[in-house]
Order: C-alpha cells, then sequence, then structure tokens
C-alpha cells in the first residue's frame, strides 16, 4: 500500500487516497465516502483498464456536494440507502421526520449523507483498508448515534471483498451500500449494452413514478427483468417494456434467490465478474441520469442492500437497528477472464 495522499477539497477539507494491490488487481480508495476511485482488473491479453465509471480525485466527486453531478459515484451511501418514501421513519409508535433531497423523499441517507463525510482511516496494509464513521444521534433526521464500518480487502484469486458494520445508541434502520459503476470494457465513452448479465432472483419490486416501491412483488419469469439466464442489458434498455422505459432505463430492486449471486460480463474485453452476497436485494441501475461528461448507459450499478424502503413495509425484509446488535453487510466481487 502506497502512503495516505492528502488531497485538498474546495471546501477546505483534506481528503486521503490510499492504493491496495494484490495479483492483478489494484485499488484506489478515499476516505471521502469511503469511495473507490478506480478498480483495475485484467481483460483476456491481460492488458489492465479501470472497469469503473466516475471521477479519480476527491476533489471532482466533491463538485456540487450532494446534489452534485458525481452524488454517489462508486460512494458508500448512508445512513440507509435507495429512497424512503415521504422521508418519514415509523419507529415504535411514532414518525421520526427525516431531511428530504430528492423532492418530498430522502435518496441515499439525504442531502448529507454518509457518502459526503471523510471517514476516519481505522487501519490500511496492502491488501486492505478499514474506514469508520460516526453518524451522531439526529444526523439527518436518524435517531441514535452509529458507529459504522467500512473494510476493502483484496482476497486471493482476484476478488475484492467489501464489509460494513454498524452499531446504534437507540433503535434506528441502515442500509449500507456500494454505489459501484461498472463497465468492464475499460474503454471511455462505451456503454454497457453489449454486457451480458445473470441476477439470482425471481422477484423485482414495482416502483412508482418517484422510484418508490409500491410494496408488491413481480415475477420477472417471461419480462425483461429475467435475468435468471445471462442477457444482453441492451435488449431490455432498447425494449418496450413500461416500467424500463419510465425510468429510462433499469433502476429496480431484485428480490435475491440462493446463492444471491449475479454475474456481469463483456464479450469484447473478456473480462467476468462474479458478485455474491449475504444481503437481500440487489439493485440494477444502469446510469440513466448519467450527465457532465458522462453519457446515459456508460456503467450499471449493482447495489447489495436491503429492500428500498423497508421502514415503511412489515413484510420486507427489516433495515432495523437495536442497541446491542450489529448490522453486517458483505460482498465479494471475483474478476476472471473468458
Amino acid at each position: 500500500m502506497t502512503a495516505p495522499l492528502p488531497h485538498p477539497l474546495p471546501d477546505g477539507r483534506i481528503a486521503h487516497v490510499l492504493t491496495l494491490s494484490h495479483g492483478a488487481l489494484r485499488v484506489r480508495i478515499t476516505d471521502l465516502g469511503a469511495t473507490i476511485l478506480s478498480l483495475s482488473a485484467p481483460d483476456r491479453h491481460g492488458v489492465c483498464a479501470n472497469v469503473l465509471v466516475g471521477p479519480d480525485t476527491p476533489a471532482a466527486h466533491s463538485a456540487g456536494g450532494g446534489s452534485g453531478p458525481y452524488a454517489y459515484m462508486n460512494a458508500t451511501c448512508g445512513r440507509v440507502a435507495n429512497r424512503i418514501a415521504g422521508s418519514t421513519m415509523p419507529l415504535d409508535g411514532a414518525t421520526i421526520a427525516l431531511a428530504a433531497n430528492e423532492g418530498a423523499h430522502q435518496l441515499h441517507g439525504g442531502p448529507h449523507g454518509f457518502d459526503r463525510a471523510i471517514w476516519h482511516i481505522d487501519g490500511a496494509d496492502a491488501r486492505q483498508v478499514t474506514l469508520s464513521h460516526v453518524s451522531p444521534d439526529g444526523d439527518q433526521g436518524y435517531p441514535g448515534t452509529l458507529t459504522a464500518t467500512a473494510t476493502f480487502r483484496l482476497e486471493d484469486a482476484g476478488t475484492l471483498s467489501i464489509r460494513y458494520a454498524a452499531r446504534t445508541t437507540h433503535a434506528t434502520h441502515v442500509n449500507l451500500v456500494s454505489h459501484l459503476y461498472f463497465n468492464l470494457s475499460g474503454v471511455a465513452g462505451s456503454t454497457i449494452h453489449d454486457h451480458r448479465l445473470r441476477i439470482a432472483a425471481d422477484a423485482v419490486l414495482p416502483i412508482d413514478a418517484a422510484g418508490i416501491p409500491l410494496g408488491t412483488l413481480a415475477p420477472v419469469a417471461d419480462t425483461a427483468f429475467d435475468f435468471r439466464t445471462l442477457r444482453r442489458v441492451g435488449d431490455g434498455l432498447d425494449g418496450d417494456d413500461p416500467a424500463i422505459a419510465a425510468q429510462h432505463g433499469y433502476n429496480h430492486n431484485f428480490c435475491l434467490s440462493p446463492p444471491r449471486d449475479a454475474l456481469l460480463l463483456d464479450p469484447c474485453s473478456g473480462r467476468r465478474m462474479h458478485l455474491s452476497t449475504d444481503q437481500p436485494g440487489l439493485q440494477l441501475y444502469t446510469g440513466n441520469a448519467l450527465c457532465d461528461g458522462y453519457r446515459p448507459h456508460a456503467a450499471l450499478c449493482l447495489e447489495t442492500q436491503g429492500w428500498p424502503d423497508a421502514l415503511h413495509h412489515a413484510h420486507f425484509p427489516s433495515t432495523r437497528l437495536d442497541p446491542g446488535g450489529q448490522y453486517r453487510s458483505e460482498t465479494l466481487l471475483r474478476f476472471d477472464t473468458l
């Protein structure tokens, strides 16, 4: 590992960048938002390229604050990732008002979410870095002081592991997400239309126009959401499914079935990414709103998560965390080639 390199931000804060390397993988991480700045992996000819799309400096990530064009790109989102309807949290008979940042709703933890914070570097070596962040009671409206950790580690066999943990002093909700934007081609300016994707999911969550789950589950069979076998992503993007057209692409939670995994591959470069997780959901987002130098569908996200807006749906897997309990999340990304 290289020593943490300081990077001044436009607001006067100082972020740092660390580089991990093991085997053929190389990862650059910043403590700003516990963000992965780049992830370099080899193609079938051994040529390495960055398979993430997004700004490669902390200063660029911070541009415009939480509403900036690069908000969330490759960052850690929390305290509760994805959308919360009406920016309200029902909790033990009370209704708690949260900070709204997408109309009436809250997205990815609010206007000053975990992606905006400079995390503390707890420890680092050539293959691993652990970061921590303390979110005080009342932060973005959430009750309880929450202490969260993010550990990024290069395992053997070309694997990057992402592990989150959290504890709280008061009942609250937690759903941490690594919002990575993948384009396995490594070619700037390309799209993910020709990527092939498989997701172990028999159902998705239908959403309204604002992206809020309706509370029902929809079977994927015989629809453009059926990724149970490898499917070209562009077939759905260019198709006529009204649910996809309404979002200008995919932006939906897939309800994962055992073994809770997915496979993404780029036929041109030969790069493959095998994803596995202990989380119940996977948000497929095809970069529909990318702009400011990034074309729509230049990348796709596979966000391992609790189901969105779970705190308003008792039949969804719970995202509640109580004092004395511990939130945990693990996602493994294994890279190889065809």
